[in-house]
């Protein structure tokens, strides 16, 4: 087994108030109790953080109290005051510490770790992270442990920018990004170690399609080990299950993608 350092956390303490809450366990199902994404359910109970995505507190420099590990996503956060005494969580970037402030404006600022400006105004070759699609909306991508994107160059209206996956896309200007790389980038060397560790993360077993029955799947049946019999794998529903596109031919967002990843 191999698990997290939590050396530069920040001691427990009570969450503050208004900035979680309990979240409701669905289990992988629906609105009607179908189960429409399997091997969902149990785990441990979870209090949701309300993480400030758009940080749109712009000019009011906030100080950061703690640096915590939550467990909704895979990098760290951290707990912010603001000047004006409001606290909000936000993303915790690699090189942070307790006693940083961090400053959000839509003018140019100091390019350090944590601070959030529009792609315009963020020198080129820059990582970032929790980036925005859409101005205004609040970091949509590159929020996961040790993720950051490259801010590759400027043309016109738009950034070039080099996403974790290989993609190469243009992205408005006037989207707002922080700058630096996220919390936690030992995240992938992680191993559970044993199947309860899955459980406890709210993930049931996986059976073979190989391991069931003709009845139950596709790949069912047969005496001992043998080939699946068919011309390419399928789902328990019978459709194609490797290497079937899923992207929409017309998708809007197709002309703003310079290169596909990899």
């Amino acid at each position: 087994m191999v698990s997290s350092d939590f050396s530069e956390l920040s001691k427990k303490k009570k969450l503050p108030k208004g900035l979680s809450r309990g979240l409701k366990k669905h289990a992988g199902r629906d609105s009607l109790g179908h189960i429409s994404v399997r091997h969902r359910g149990g785990g441990s109970k979870k209090q949701y953080r309300f993480i400030d995505f758009k940080q749109d507190k712009f000019d009011i420099p906030g100080k950061i109290v703690s640096l915590e590990y939550d467990p909704n996503r895979t990098a760290r956060i951290a707990l912010a005051h603001y000047a004006d005494g409001e606290k909000r969580y936000v993303l915790a970037p690699q090189e942070l510490k307790t006693g940083d402030l961090i400053l959000s404006s839509q003018k140019k600022i100091e390019a350090r770790p944590g601070a959030r400006m529009p792609l315009s105004e963020i020198p080129d070759a820059s990582p970032i992270y929790n980036l925005e699609l859409n101005p205004g909306r609040g970091g949509q991508i590159v929020r996961a442990a040790g993720a950051s994107a490259i801010l590759m160059g400027k043309e016109g209206k738009y950034a070039q920018v080099k996403l974790p996956s290989g993609e190469i896309r243009n992205i408005l200007n006037t989207c707002l990004a922080n700058v630096g790389s996220l919390s936690n980038p030992e995240h992938d060397h992680n191993n559970l170690g044993k199947a309860g560790k899955k459980r406890w993360l709210g993930i049931r077993p996986t059976v073979r399609g190989k391991a069931m029955n003709p009845v139950d799947h596709p790949h069912g049946g047969g005496e001992g080990n043998q080939s699946i019999g068919l011309k390419y794998p399928k789902t328990p529903w019978g459709k194609p299950a490797l290497g079937v596109k899923t992207r929409k031919r017309k998708k809007y967002s197709n002309r703003l993608i310079i290169k596909r990843r990899k």
